[in-house]
């Protein structure tokens, strides 16, 4: 397929990075690339969708990747895996044989091998740039979810309208399973049978880099997770935690004892990241040197530094993003710049994940969640009445989609309802058979029929 048709098709779609924050898959289409890389690597604690989703369509996923590969004119594709996901890895390893371009890479399990900038290094070698982009070094990475939609668009001429989603923790039932976009946290919430605790906290997202929501939260095209916990389960309180305090704290406790900054995956690859020097810089309200608050820019808001490095439990990651949140207000983007070089002792500095999840106090709710496929997610919502969605026209990066459909408009799932806008945009589908409700440039809602 000739990589303009691809793009086209999977802007129509409505194909974008199933996670994050959602870049559309076609911006990143290009004749620059070598590498395309597969990022399997389920960055986060106990999200699982990803792995299971390649062990049941390793084949498609497999096949999709070569044809991506050869609509770039890439010289190689490689497949980012945890080590430990052995059976998974023989299943890909089956449906490689008919692809000598198509490589594996197994990585150590630790956190947060996932981020794109330290998994393009594992499998390449290659530092992007602080400020820079993965096709700045000639790669280009998409997720595991986002490689199968791209195959059912081109194959099964299917546009996105339902999303995958671990659902997991204080939950009777742990699973990941499909469902609408639009649907509501509650109503996903109910596939895993009864919450088991009295309050809950729904945290929108992996434990790490994840938000909370609340029963009404939509599921979107980055929905990767809904983790449901006691509302005083030390993640959640970590996330309500009042800034001003942590300043204080940071004030009052910080010993400057350097662990965030020498635990940091990205200071690691060289990038200007130090959280102990924004520390001490905020704690004595020092502005001598302004680049510690603009290399704010440059972090990953991964967490380590405050969910697992300091040793004092404060919080350089909360502080970091009150500043790189300014920053981005402000316009101000990164400069580009070259890297300081690769720490020597890396590999000592990773984070095992089983480590980390001891350390959230989530090893407990680490159990299976089986995957309920794509093609059962009509079974699983037989007999519900009344289900209805509201769908976001702004679920990527760039500009909302534009509604074209009207009030009491009859839609069929998979129809589209919003166009692309103009500039960096996707078109957004119907996910279920109903009744146009409402209609305006921030939501779709739709009634289901039955």
């Amino acid at each position: 397929m000739l990589i303009d048709g691809l793009k086209e098709i999977a802007r129509e779609s409505g194909v974008v990075g199933a996670g994050g924050a959602g870049f559309p898959s076609y911006a990143k289409m290009t004749d620059k690339a070598d590498t395309v890389i597969l990022n399997c690597v389920e960055c986060e604690p106990l999200l699982k969708l990803h792995i299971q989703l390649l062990a049941l369509h390793a084949e498609e996923i497999v096949q999709m990747l070569e044809e991506v590969r050869e609509a770039f004119g890439a010289k190689e594709a490689v497949i980012g895996i945890k080590s430990e996901h052995k059976n998974t890895i023989r299943i890909v390893e089956e449906a490689l044989h008919d692809y000598p371009s198509v490589r594996i890479c197994a990585v150590r399990p630790t956190y947060p091998m996932g981020d794109e900038v330290v998994l393009i290094y594992e499998a390449t070698g290659r530092v992007i740039k602080p400020g820079g982009i993965p096709i700045d070094e000639n790669v280009v990475v998409y997720n595991t979810e986002t490689m199968y939609n791209l195959y059912r668009a081109v194959h099964l001429h299917m546009p996105v309208t339902e999303k995958l989603v671990s659902i997991v923790g204080e939950v009777e039932h742990p699973l990941t399973v499909a469902v609408p976009i639009g649907m509501t946290v509650k109503d996903a919430v109910s596939m895993a049978k009864e919450v088991t605790v009295d309050h809950p906290a729904y945290l929108m997202g992996g434990p790490m880099m994840g938000r909370l929501g609340t029963p009404n939260t939509v599921i979107t095209k980055t929905t990767n997770a809904i983790i449901v916990l006691p509302e005083n389960h030390k993640v959640i309180m970590r996330i309500h935690k009042n800034l001003e305090i942590e300043r204080k704290r940071a004030a009052s406790s910080c010993c400057q004892c350097r662990t965030c900054t020498e635990m940091c995956p990205r200071h690691a690859l060289g990038h200007p990241i130090e959280p102990h020097r924004m520390m001490r810089a905020v704690a004595n309200h020092d502005t001598s040197d302004l680049s510690v608050y603009t290399n704010a820019a440059y972090c990953s808001s991964c967490g380590i530094c405050e969910n697992y490095a300091c040793p004092q439990g404060l919080s350089p990651r909360s502080v970091i993003a009150e500043f790189k949140n300014g920053l981005r207000a402000a316009g101000i983007r990164p400069e580009k710049l070259e890297p300081a070089g690769t720490i020597a002792d890396r590999e000592l500095r990773k984070v095992p994940v089983a480590r980390l999840k001891a350390r959230l106090g989530l090893s407990g709710y680490d159990v299976p969640a089986p995957l309920i496929d794509l093609e059962e997610i009509d079974k699983a919502f037989k007999g519900k009445e009344a289900l209805k969605v509201k769908i976001p026209m702004s679920q990527h990066i760039g500009a909302p989609a534009k509604p074209c459909v009207e009030v009491n408009a009859a839609v069929k799932k998979g129809q589209k309802i919003a166009d692309a806008a103009e500039g960096l945009s996707v078109a957004i589908h119907s996910s279920i058979d109903g009744i146009v409700e409402k209609v305006n440039e921030k939501e779709i809602v739709i009634r289901h029929r039955g």
